[in-house]
């Protein structure tokens, strides 16, 4: 199990049901991407790392669509996957030619996402 795995199963367990956990990691990681758009300096550290959180939590929940024990349907589990590859593409696409306006995307995808989660949406 990958260290941000390993660190995501423990704050689970700490803190909520793995909907809500995962509402919250994706609203912590529109957050900083929203920072990093609002605060546009061009391309530094705080940027690096926001899209670096965002693609560890992206590989999380690839890698949970794609394992035979999740219980999701699978049309689910390929909705999930798909999105997770697109969020891919934009981010080494953000990294390659680096436009505050490439995060916006990212942005609200995870938000989107979040308010599903938590039967806002």
């Amino acid at each position: 199990m990958s260290h941000a795995a390993q660190a995501y199963s423990r704050t689970s367990h700490a803190t909520g049901t793995a909907r809500e956990i995962e509402a919250q990691a994706l609203l912590k990681a529109a957050k900083q991407l929203r920072d990093v758009q609002t605060n546009w300096a061009g391309p530094d550290t705080n940027m690096h790392k926001a899209l670096l959180f965002n693609r560890r939590l992206w590989t999380i929940f690839i890698s949970a669509a794609e394992s035979s024990e999740n219980p999701q349907p699978i049309e689910i589990r390929q909705n999930i996957a798909n999105i997770g590859m697109f969020v891919m593409k934009q981010t080494v696409e953000m990294q390659m030619a680096p436009d505050p306006s490439k995060l916006k995307p990212l942005i609200d995808i995870n938000c989107n996402l979040a308010a599903g989660l938590a039967g806002k949406a």
